[in-house]
């Protein structure tokens, strides 16, 4: 299908897991998809698969999200390659030790600075010409962990109820500009991070599809629906 032929949509955290989802997804629609993440090898091995798939046209950037430079080096790559950026979605994270009493300072840092602080870099980075357009839209992957904050996520629940205050904020900033404002908050996804984290296998994991599809679902409405949350959990 050919939905989103032309478009130009930038993911990070694009070389594992529900990132790899969304950009074989939109690759799929006909989008063009510029990957990043910190890992090169694995962003040449998700480029050659969405080539061999034959669908769309793909750019990889080695990025690290925390980094500012980077994320504008990543965005005028971005540009270059296919004039402007249509879609811009906030997907690397980081779930380590969120518990306050483990005392873990280092992660906790970790977290805010990919999780908060790359979102707001990447948006910083697309937002003034996508409001020069007044078109683009800014897809901010959260969590449950949003929503719901348990004894063992205390630092990382933090970090993704930021994640969908920004993304409630942006929305009202953003009203009428043409520039559209999505969170998703993902439950439990079958990648190597829940096989880690998973105390409780009971229930059928959600696949990095299913993310990938709720992320095709906003970008494909009309010009004047926002589809402002998206919570995905299993069954």
């Amino acid at each position: 299908m050919d939905l989103l032929q032309g478009k130009t949509a930038i993911i990070t955290g694009a070389s594992s897991g529900i990132g790899v989802g969304i950009a074989k997804e939109l690759a799929k629609e006909g989008a063009n998809v510029v990957l990043a993440a910190r890992s090169k090898a694995k962003l040449l091995e998700v480029e050659k698969e969405i080539k061999a798939e034959g669908n769309g046209k793909v750019v990889t950037a080695q990025t690290d999200v925390t980094n500012k430079q980077e994320i504008e080096i990543l965005v005028k790559k971005a540009e270059e390659a296919f004039h402007h950026v249509d879609f811009l979605v906030n997907n690397a994270g980081q779930m380590l030790s969120a518990a306050v009493r483990s005392g873990k300072i280092e992660e906790w840092e970790t977290m805010i600075d990919v999780n908060i602080k790359g979102m707001l870099f990447g948006i910083h980075a697309v937002l003034p010409t996508m409001l020069e357009r007044s078109s683009g839209h800014i897809i901010n992957i959260a969590s449950v962990s949003g929503l719901e904050v348990t004894k063992v996520s205390t630092v990382y629940s933090a970090t993704k109820f930021a994640v969908r205050a920004i993304s409630t904020g942006l929305e009202k900033e953003l009203a009428r500009t043409g520039v559209r404002v999505t969170n998703i908050s993902p439950g439990m996804v079958d990648t190597a991070i829940s096989d880690v984290t998973s105390s409780n296998n009971d229930r059928k994991k959600l696949e990095t599809q299913d993310i990938a599809k709720a992320v095709i679902y906003a970008v494909t409405q009309p010009d004047y629906v926002n589809v402002n949350e998206i919570t995905v959990r299993p069954v």
